[in-house]
């Protein structure tokens, strides 16, 4: 697995993901935490971990294209991701089944691989 290019991947999916949150939060969010996504307090949140997503996506870019500084972005990145895995596992069947599963694995793969690149860029 080549590492530059897996951290560049994980690092544009963080941005679209972040962005898509920015811009259209309840519909990104509804599959995850289901009917509560269309409320105002939904759409704040969702909002505010979209910017932070983006923000650490454009520093793992940005430290990648560099050639330094980008371990300290996915460390970031990966304790963001341990959050949203602690997060969404904690609502259990108070949000949506396969919302849940989804979201619970994409942080768990987001948080190895985050761990994985920290170790080994720069």
């Amino acid at each position: 697995m080549d590492a530059r290019k897996t951290a560049t991947q994980l690092a544009i999916g963080r941005i679209v993901i972040g962005a898509a949150l920015v811009a259209a939060p309840e519909k990104v969010t509804s599959g995850w935490i289901g009917a509560d996504a269309d409320r105002e307090g939904a759409r704040v949140l969702g909002r505010a971990v979209g910017v932070r997503d983006l923000v650490i996506g454009v520093g793992q870019l940005s430290g990648i294209r560099a050639g330094y500084g980008a371990a300290g972005w996915f460390r970031a990145g990966g304790a963001g991701d341990v959050v949203d895995l602690g997060a969404t596992l904690a609502a259990g069947d108070r949000i949506p089944t396969l919302g849940r599963y989804s979201v619970a694995a994409l942080a768990l793969t987001s948080a190895v691989l985050s761990a994985w690149l920290q170790a080994v860029l720069d």
